[in-house]
């Protein structure tokens, strides 16, 4: 049985028509992009209801064994043997239970975008890419494949068009940008529909990319 994730919600003004579930970094939590919600600038009528899950805390073995919110264990820092995939395995249950939990609640799937960044950008495209039901987007920010330069396997028809936002700093010390290249490439060979945009920035979120994020998620939502 999969464990229900606690999350931060943040509710529109008007009821709730569409879902953003958006997915923390390494260490950090729900609480770390919750407050990106205003600072996106979407219009005051918008009806996405945002959805920011902590994930749960484990050992982390470059860390140094240091226990800490994570969606999967580090191995190494060598980008094919850096994500603990039977980790990510169960990870992948807890946000597919979500995203289910909130089309049990009403919300078709095609009005759910999976978002997150670096770890949990990570865990959207895996789970974007294999969940099967069809998804309004799949947002990676700062991020890699959890399979290095090969797409997972089991990858979902249903999501075989489905709009793919990444963007990457170009002076990211953390996900190098050639991580997120790998991604792309390995993407845009499998015929996904893929934006990729680059930011003269470090591991971390920037003004000018909310513009664009704001922008690509009016787009999903048709608002």
């Amino acid at each position: 049985m999969s464990v229900s994730l606690e999350r931060i919600v943040v509710e529109p003004k008007t009821p709730a028509t569409a879902v953003v579930i958006w997915l923390h970094g390494l260490g950090d939590s729900g609480a770390g992009f919750a407050p990106i919600v205003p600072a996106l600038g979407l219009p005051t009528d918008h009806a996405i209801r945002f959805i920011f899950p902590h994930a749960p805390e484990q050992a982390v073995t470059i860390n140094g064994g240091y226990v800490m919110r994570a969606w999967y264990d580090i191995k190494s820092m060598d980008l094919h043997d850096r994500a603990d995939m039977q980790g990510v395995l169960v990870s992948e249950k807890m946000v597919a239970a979500l995203i289910n939990e909130q089309i049990a609640a009403g919300i078709a799937s095609q009005r759910i975008v999976l978002a997150g960044f670096s770890q949990g950008g990570v865990m959207s495209l895996f789970c974007g890419l294999r969940f099967p039901e069809s998804l309004a987007g799949i947002m990676a920010l700062s991020c890699y494949l959890p399979t290095g330069d090969v797409l997972p396997t089991e990858l979902s028809t249903a999501n075989r068009n489905t709009p793919i936002l990444q963007q990457h700093g170009l002076q990211d010390d953390v996900v190098p940008l050639s991580a997120g290249t790998l991604a792309k490439e390995a993407l845009i060979a499998g015929g996904y529909n893929v934006t990729w945009q680059t930011y003269p920035m470090p591991h971390s979120v920037i003004p000018a990319q909310l513009k664009e994020i704001s922008k690509w998620l009016l787009q999903r939502f048709e608002m």
